[in-house]
């Protein structure tokens, strides 16, 4: 092998292992995106889910009229147009972000239902 293909082979290996680690590191990106995203649609479908509960206690103590749930309903569609819309393309810090305002939308429906059911719990 002439000396002058050494330095050219030994480029072209170097060149080869960057790629490799390219490539590498953008599928693990996408591999924590695609997490996100599931942890989101998770926490969506939980919070829809405590929603509807939510409804049905608030509706058997006090009815329809003046339902705060309808609320919550609606931003959780704004926020599902908005993933279905923006999710494809958004940061992971966005993600994040939604799945966060998400799980403290539900954190705050299961303190309502803890203070429905305190309120309809018989006095001692």
């Amino acid at each position: 092998m002439p000396a002058f293909l050494t330095p050219i082979l030994v480029l072209l290996a170097a060149l080869v292992v960057v790629l490799a680690l390219v490539v590498l590191l953008h599928r693990r990106r996408g591999g924590e995106r695609q997490r996100a995203l599931g942890q989101l649609l998770d926490a969506a479908d939980g919070l829809e889910a405590r929603l509807r509960d939510a409804r049905a206690e608030i509706e058997a103590i006090a009815g329809s009229d003046g339902n705060p749930v309808r609320e919550a309903m609606q931003e959780m569609l704004r926020q599902r147009l908005w993933l279905q819309q923006y999710g494809g393309g958004a940061s992971l810090g966005q993600l994040r972000s939604v799945r966060d305002s998400i799980e403290a939308a539900r954190r705050r429906i299961d303190q309502q239902l803890v203070q429905i059911e305190r309120a309809r719990a018989p006095l001692p």
